[in-house]
């Protein structure tokens, strides 16, 4: 009998490694990267007002409706969608999302543990033009002290060919790059390793999921804010630190006429706090039942967003210093992406007294925060498949394994010379548009299918807490015009995919639209499947019971399950004005007639 016990699924140690697990996947490499660049573009200081906006008006509703959700179901992205079966295809989009972003994200937590090898190296090979890989292209723009004056328009008509030693450093050692997607040339033996070693580093950490991530995630989540915080005052004492902060806050009130700039908000938001990943289903839905999950929803979007502005000052302070230093203006210094991570900073530090510990700090910072993003996507991916198959529980351990693998073969292909231009294409196709499609199904569901009274009175039901009319107009309402509003500049406002100056070719643009469908394709496919395979009687009969949730849509636990089925019943009788006097009648005139009681 103990033999056929079920295997428990498992819940967090205790609150704060959720807390912990969730800013940790929140604050990742877009806040350092992405963030501080849009701010400085859309208006400065300006940008926070659209900024904010999204988040109160369409951020935090979502990660509250995907935490309510993973909590009360206690099931990962897939089998979540029980509450609406039609819609269980955008669980199977979920997945093809994250796997093919899996594949790709691993190779960029590869490159700053590659960097660090190098930090510890005396001066950094960054800093200078003396390396075997440096072109005569390369030129250091500073050298003992003297600084070389060069105009922004001169220097951007240069750009092209003047490499500074920290481009060719990552382009020519770390990358070996080829000259276009076109050529994809061999595998980079230190690239792979590199990658084989990260993969490691990352199983290490997942091989026993929430056990082992609940242990680790006290350190990849908190040593980023504390780095964070040593390099906000190492920058903000450095000569010119201050002109470049200036540079970063200084509201441009004009730009917020500019649609564009409420798009990048908009899509900032969503993208950073990540809803539609599965992320935060997942891990709420180890969470106790009872837990507040409404407190937590709002903070952790919060803290988020003030790492965001955080790191914005981190930045800019250092790229003012870096403007300082070199007599660029600070416009031409400021860069957004991973030219800023790899390239920008890096040439910055090298300036900086101290230059390898700085280096040091701040490539461990950038491991840490793609470790703790790739820590719950993979996650993600497992829990889902072990939850649609639960006979699979007992060898989570193998799927674990057989998932990493699969995904590390996959990405031998970022290891190659072209493996860059690869990179870029699918990180620009392969997820935007369906994440927000996702995150459109499941607000339709439950603002319209499922019913937001009846999902307030669920999420009210698991924190014992009542909730305002700000949740119920946001699911019904707001959320769901803002995602569309995303949706639509997702799409008007997308360019074609280059990367250093390179357009890509026609080819590999339809291969990237082409992961974007696959994914996409999911949603439509299932519920055409559903209706014509699984769902019986006629085409209307069809549509309505798969709308309805699946009979087995509850809490996980038995006592939670048996109380939310008493005040189901409850909330049925007082809608429909059913007194139980009469139940209790009709029930005795049917013994008495010997009817068989329903």
């Amino acid at each position: 009998m103990e033999q056929n016990k079920p295997i428990s699924r498992g819940k967090w140690k205790n609150k704060t490694e959720f807390i912990l697990s969730c800013i940790g996947y929140a604050v990742g490499l877009g806040n350092v990267w992405r963030f501080p660049y849009l701010a400085y573009r859309n208006g400065g200081g300006a940008f926070l007002a659209p900024y904010l906006m999204m988040l109160f008006l369409c951020g935090i509703p979502l990660f509250f409706m995907e935490a309510a959700l993973g909590q009360f179901s206690s099931t990962g992205c897939i089998t979540v969608f029980k509450i609406c079966p039609m819609f269980k295809g955008a669980g199977y989009a979920i997945i093809i999302v994250n796997v093919i972003v899996i594949t790709y994200f691993n190779i960029i937590n590869t490159y700053p543990l590659m960097f660090l090898m190098y930090a510890f190296k005396v001066p950094l090979p960054w800093s200078h033009c003396d390396n075997p890989w440096n072109t005569k292209d390369c030129t250091k723009l500073n050298v003992s002290n003297t600084k070389v004056q060069v105009n922004d328009s001169l220097y951007r008509n240069l750009n092209s060919s003047v490499k500074t030693p920290a481009d060719e450093f990552f382009h020519h050692e770390i990358l070996k790059i080829s000259s276009s997607i076109d050529e994809i040339g061999s595998i980079d033996t230190n690239l792979l390793l590199g990658n084989l070693f990260s993969w490691l580093i990352m199983y290490l950490c997942i091989m026993k999921g929430i056990k082992s991530v609940g242990k680790v995630i006290y350190f990849t989540a908190i040593f980023p804010f504390v780095i964070l915080f040593v390099l906000l005052i190492r920058g903000l004492t450095l000569p010119g630190a201050w002109d470049g902060v200036y540079f970063y806050i200084w509201p441009n009130w004009e730009e917020l006429t500019n649609l564009k700039v409420w798009a990048d908000a908009a899509l900032q938001i969503f993208f950073s706090l990540g809803p539609g990943w599965g992320g935060i289903i997942n891990i709420s839905s180890y969470n106790d039942f009872k837990n507040n999950s409404k407190l937590d929803s709002i903070i952790i979007p919060i803290v988020n967003c003030g790492t965001s502005i955080l790191a914005g000052f981190v930045v800019f302070s250092v790229i003012g210093f870096m403007a300082h230093e070199t007599g660029l203006p600070i416009s031409t210094v400021a860069t957004g992406g991973p030219g800023l991570a790899f390239i920008t900073y890096p040439a910055a530090i090298s300036l900086m007294p101290w230059p390898n510990l700085w280096a040091v700090l701040f490539f461990l910072m950038l491991l840490t925060l793609g470790l703790d993003s790739m820590f719950v996507t993979v996650e993600t991916v497992v829990s889902a498949i072990i939850d649609e198959f639960p006979q699979l529980r007992k060898f989570q351990f193998y799927v674990t394994i057989v998932t990493v693998v699969l995904t590390m073969l996959v990405s031998i292909i970022y290891c190659t010379h072209g493996g860059m231009y690869w990179l870029q294409l699918f990180d620009w196709y392969s997820a935007s548009i369906t994440v927000v499609l996702v995150c459109l199904s499941e607000v339709i569901i439950v603002g319209w299918t499922y019913g937001v009274k009846r999902f307030i009175s669920d999420v009210e039901f698991m924190t014992g807490e009542k909730l305002s009319w700000y949740w119920i107009l946001s699911w019904k309402i707001i959320t769901p015009l803002f995602l569309t509003f995303i949706f639509i500049t997702a799409i008007t406002f997308n360019t074609k995919v280059s990367y250093m100056g390179h357009e890509f070719p026609e080819w590999a643009i339809e291969i990237g639209w082409g992961s974007c469908s696959i994914s996409i394709a999911c949603i439509p496919l299932y519920m055409g499947y559903r209706l014509l395979y699984i769902e019986k009687g006629d085409m209307v009969e069809r549509i309505s019971n798969s709308l309805k949730p699946s009979p087995d849509w509850a809490p996980a636990k038995h006592t939670d399950r048996l109380d939310w089925t008493r005040l189901n019943l409850k909330r049925y009788l007082k809608e429909n004005a059913v007194n139980l006097e009469d139940i209790r009648h009709q029930q005795f005139v049917s013994l008495c007639n010997n009817d068989e009681i329903t």
